[in-house]
């Protein structure tokens, strides 16, 4: 079927940029990820992942990655690793 629709939507230029880059990075199109998810919600009758109001434990969390706070770094995946190990 030819395309004759047209989907119009204003987005955060910020977020468009670092989808785009995403999308770019996996070989798609703007066009073809927003055709990808309008069949993805097709199929399911709805969006196709869970969409959740987080709770407060989440919300805090979140803050505090985003304010930089209480993040363990290690020099290595193995260095992690071999922590996660001995604990």
């Amino acid at each position: 079927m030819a395309k004759s629709k047209m989907i119009r939507a204003r987005v955060e230029p910020a977020l468009k940029d670092d989808a785009e880059a995403v999308l770019d990075r996996l070989g798609m199109t703007p066009t073809e990820a927003i055709t990808l998810f309008y069949k993805q919600v097709t199929l399911y009758r709805g969006l196709p992942f869970p969409v959740r109001i987080p709770n407060a434990a989440t919300r805090k969390a979140l803050r505090e990655a985003r304010d930089r706070k209480n993040i363990e770094s290690f020099e290595s995946v193995a260095a992690w690793a071999k922590q996660i190990r001995s604990s």
